[in-house]
């Protein structure tokens, strides 16, 4: 899995990634603390307005940053937002008012919403070779799990010498460090317009906005891949919304039981990550993506029986629960970057990456809300409808998918060529 390390370019890339992610992580602690600092027994209220705030600039930013600087320089977008997330981290200390810290978090998330598109579309031109390439995608998930798993506990230590406000100028640590990776490379240039981008008003702003989500509708390999962030979403949602409630009221757990329970998760993502680079040597990205939502499915389906059983055997189901969604997480975004790399031409993957992040998001700030509503009500109903939901997700994303053999299936570089040159659709 660290074959892509040994490219001096993707390595301080992949640096620059694993910092700012510590720097958000140690933000999303700060943020918590700060939120109850403010508004006292109603943090919960903020911070899940914050919560759906940052699934909102997610949604609406991605394309429209990916349209607004198609042309633009890539290693400037990126430098450019990790200086915007800078100078919030920064401020953040010395709001006083909730619609202070809820502005600021706006324009953060705007920042993030422009910077991950662009890493992603860059990430395939630094490393044509699929195996790095997959290396690399493994490595982004394995970094993305550490940061859920180990920034709170850097977040602990610093708190150590550090006040709560003061957490923020970590963020800020990391999120300067990363611009200074990316400035000391140099990245490939965009040379071409988009791929089919036409002349005249169907080239505009507008069209390059729609670009990305007509790409997802209108080919084959891409429609299967949203069905499955809908899957992805309505399993992770009830762990990341019920664990507390889970961890306090059911298993009787204390606080660091909350922390556990996410930890596990995270623990079952961490282990696909690592397996993912062999196994897509060997099995096609659509048995295996298919594979993790069914066991996203699962997962969810057995935890109304869990929460029925006695607590000590409840604890251990839960765990069991917990990890074989992290590890169905895993198996589906992993392989993600490969299918949309085949799928499209390279002048249009900072457009479709652009648009899978959005919306993946839009899977999320449904099921988010979802989650909680019927959780309230009864935390065993809530798991079930989600995991109908996800079972549904997954046989839409089957019969989605072509036929074994057809571009988005096989794995290796060999079907690529054809793939790209299938996919050139006008919007």
């Amino acid at each position: 899995m660290l074959s892509a390390l040994s490219h001096p370019v993707y390595r301080r890339l992949f640096t620059a990634q694993v910092v700012a992610l510590a720097g958000t992580g140690v933000a999303n602690v700060a943020l918590g603390l700060l939120a109850y600092d403010l508004a006292g027994p109603r943090a919960g209220a903020v911070l899940g307005t914050v919560l759906t705030v940052k699934m909102v600039a997610y949604v609406v930013l991605a394309p429209l940053a990916a349209a607004l600087l198609a042309r633009a320089p890539r290693r400037a977008v990126l430098v450019g937002a990790d200086l915007v997330r800078l100078g919030v981290a920064l401020a953040l200390p010395f709001v006083g008012e909730v619609w202070q810290v809820l502005v600021l978090v706006v324009i953060l998330q705007c920042a993030s919403a422009t910077f991950t598109p662009t890493f992603q579309s860059v990430v395939p031109d630094v490393l044509p070779d699929e195996r790095d390439y997959t290396s690399a995608l493994s490595l982004s998930r394995l970094a993305y799990d550490l940061e859920a798993v180990a920034s709170p506990a850097l977040a602990a230590v610093l708190l150590l010498v550090l006040s709560p406000s003061q957490l923020f100028w970590g963020t800020a640590v990391g999120f300067g460090a990363s611009a200074l990776l990316v400035v000391s490379v140099a990245l490939p240039r965009r040379v071409h317009e988009p791929a089919g981008a036409p002349s005249g008003p169907e080239g505009s702003f507008g069209w390059r906005l729609r670009r990305g989500v007509v790409l997802f509708v209108r080919t084959p390999a891409l429609r299967p891949v949203l069905a499955l962030d809908l899957a992805v979403a309505a399993a992770v949602s009830f762990v990341l919304v019920q664990s507390v409630v889970v961890a306090r009221d059911v298993l009787g757990l204390g606080p660091d039981g909350v922390a556990l329970l996410l930890a596990v998760c995270g623990g079952g993502s961490v282990a696909a990550a690592l397996a993912l680079p062999r196994v897509l040597r060997a099995v096609p990205e659509r048995r295996v993506m298919l594979g993790g939502a069914a066991l996203l499915s699962v997962g969810c389906a057995v935890v109304p029986l869990v929460l029925a059983a006695p607590q000590d055997v409840a604890l251990v189901g839960v765990a069991l629960a917990w990890s074989a969604i992290g590890a169905g997480w895993s198996a589906v975004e992993t392989p993600v970057g490969r299918v949309v790399r085949r799928a499209v031409g390279p002048d249009d993957l900072h457009v479709a990456f652009a648009a899978q992040f959005s919306l993946s998001h839009a899977c999320w700030l449904v099921t988010y809300p979802l989650a909680g509503l019927l959780g309230a009500l009864s935390l065993s109903w809530a798991a079930g409808v989600l995991a109908l939901v996800a079972l549904g997700a997954t046989l839409a994303a089957r019969s989605l998918w072509p036929v074994p053999g057809a571009r988005g299936d096989a794995p290796g570089p060999d079907a690529a060529p054809a793939a790209r040159s299938g996919a050139q659709v006008g919007a």
